[in-house]
């Protein structure tokens, strides 16, 4: 099985239910087949059933997509849409799979999004990496044309792989011909975006949700899910289980749901990692029935994030596995502010010490992390450090070994990914 090929589905499957198992793209017979027309709504129509739907977005922010519209729609001047297809998250392949295997409804829900907010421009952008997936999203564009379903003239941009560039700000200075450096800094894009003009980014997932909120209806989107998180999302797994891959959950299933949907653990496991590298660590015995649900996961210092789950198996070091991804988030700084330039790299530097059996920088590690949330330039260096004080947290026992001259690691394949998956 190909690396983004879906798992099995559950018979809510929504989103997939047009990928039919396999890694090549639904044609436009297919996907109208499948899914329906093309929905027919105004404006109007449309900022009414996403308000009603009260969708989330799903790159990995949360935000409400109702409330997103409506912050471009409040500004004047020509409208942009932009579709973020950049998954810069090396766990993540949901975004891929989508546009590799059901690219119409990514492309449905961009002219939705257009309609609704009433851009004439639309931008879908792909990452540099995924050749698979652009040659899908190319050959799409080109049957839409064809059919006369291209009504705002999409343009397909191939963006650099930079895992700060998945973030919406560091993508509209891309966008605009600038370093794709993220920012925290007024105005937002919905005000001033790509080439200064009100943008309305979403993540492709939440685009291709649009689509079938659009065809089906807010009640129908709602019957899965809980009332603040309504729907279902695609869920990365990977690790220690019999079938790894991308799976359509219903939003609060428990972690146990998605581990047996996924054909069950191959091994004990000692913890899973939520939300991928701006997520965090939790420990697997307490872990099992916990809901994936922000409100859930919030108390346990945990979030939904990219959608990511991996099954970290009882015998790998938990330590050296969080070793390598901190030296990787250090190197993907933006490069802009002291404590992701330096805070980020002196923390990844006593990980690896750390992982190594040196323990003489844990008693300063959880004050160095601290220091470092909050103070910098974008959110890379908060996410960075929510993830490391995890790994603090949840492999104490590890470090209790290393300081007695042991580990828990025996060797063998990485089990936390450092590069995009081709």
């Amino acid at each position: 099985m190909s690396t983004t090929d879906p798992a099995p589905q559950p018979p809510h499957a929504r989103l997939l239910a047009g990928a039919r198992g396999r890694d090549v793209p639904a044609t436009l017979a297919e996907h109208t087949a499948c899914y329906g027309r093309f929905p027919d709504l105004d404006a109007q129509a449309l900022a009414a059933v996403l308000s009603e739907s009260g969708l989330l977005g799903r790159g990995g922010g949360s935000f409400s997509s109702s409330a997103k519209l409506a912050a471009v729609r409040a500004h004047r001047g020509r409208r942009v849409v932009v579709g973020n297809g950049v998954e810069g998250e090396p766990l993540s392949l949901k975004d891929k799979l989508l546009l590799r295997s059901v690219p119409h409804l990514v492309l449905d829900g961009l002219e939705l999004a257009a309609t609704a907010s009433g851009a004439r421009d639309a931008i879908l952008v792909v990452s540099k990496s995924a050749p698979r997936e652009l040659a899908a999203v190319e050959l799409a564009l080109r049957e839409r044309q064809r059919a006369g379903l291209d009504r705002v003239g999409t343009v397909v941009a191939t963006a650099p792989d930079r895992f700060v560039l998945g973030e919406e700000t560091a993508l509209v200075a891309w966008l605009s011909g600038k370093p794709g450096k993220p920012t925290l800094t007024p105005p937002r894009p919905s005000e001033r975006g790509v080439h200064g003009r009100p943008t309305l980014i979403h993540n492709v997932e939440t685009l291709a949700q649009l689509a079938l909120i659009a065809r089906f209806g807010a009640g129908w989107f709602r019957a899965l899910g809980s009332r603040a998180e309504p729907g279902s999302a695609l869920v990365t797994v990977s690790g220690a289980v019999q079938r790894p891959g991308v799976v359509e959950i219903a939003l609060g299933a428990s972690i146990r749901d998605v581990v047996n949907g996924v054909g069950g653990a191959t091994e004990p496991l000692g913890a899973f990692l939520i939300g991928g590298y701006f997520g965090s660590w939790l420990a697997a015995h307490d872990a099992y029935d916990l809901p994936l649900l922000d409100e859930h996961l919030a108390p346990r210092g945990a979030r939904l994030g990219a959608r990511v789950l991996v099954a970290l198996p009882a015998r790998a070091c938990g330590l050296a596995e969080t070793a390598r991804v901190a030296r990787w988030l250090a190197n993907e700084s933006a490069g802009q502010c002291g404590p992701c330039v330096n805070g980020l790299a002196a923390v990844a530097a006593a990980f690896e010490r750390l992982a190594a059996g040196d323990v003489s920088d844990v008693p300063r590690l959880g004050r160095w992390l601290h220091e470092i949330e909050g103070r910098g330039a974008c959110r890379h260096p908060d996410g960075a450090a929510r993830f490391l004080a995890s790994a603090l947290e949840v492999f104490g026992h590890e470090i209790e070994l290393h300081a007695g001259g042991r580990c828990s690691g025996g060797g063998g394949r990485a089990i936390l990914r450092t590069e995009l998956a081709a």
